[in-house]
């Protein structure tokens, strides 16, 4: 059983700041990305930043220059510093992990399975 829990959503003012962090837990073999969703109310749900196990990173348009995406692999946590925050930016955000739960069989990969967080509330308002 694999868990994501998020934290460190709340209510803050435009041009302020927020950390958000997400933990996995479980019987997890390996994680092979671990990405930042957001869905605001009467939208849907998108993409916000990602970044797969080399440590690469990929950001939106929209909060390019002003999120930064990080990991800890020793913790399978990662953490999205959200910097100079907009009303725009409110949504509930949500963490996604893919991950295997165990090594390869011979010869072949080992299935990829795609867990969620419960989502974080993160208000822009003054």
């Amino acid at each position: 059983q694999v868990q994501l829990v998020e934290s460190g959503g709340g209510l803050v003012q435009p041009g302020g700041s927020l950390k958000l962090s997400c933990a996995a837990s479980g019987s997890i073999f390996s994680i092979k990305a671990m990405s930042w969703y957001r869905q605001a109310p009467g939208k849907e749900r998108e993409l916000v930043a990602g970044i797969i196990s080399g440590g690469s990173t990929s950001y939106a348009n929209s909060v390019k220059g002003r999120f930064t995406l990080s990991r800890d692999n020793a913790k399978n946590t990662t953490y999205l510093q959200m910097n100079r925050l907009k009303p725009e930016d409110t949504a509930v955000y949500y963490c996604n992990a893919d991950l295997t739960l165990s090594g390869p069989p011979p010869g072949a990969r080992a299935p990829i399975f795609s867990y969620w967080g419960q989502g974080t509330q993160v208000t822009v308002s003054s």
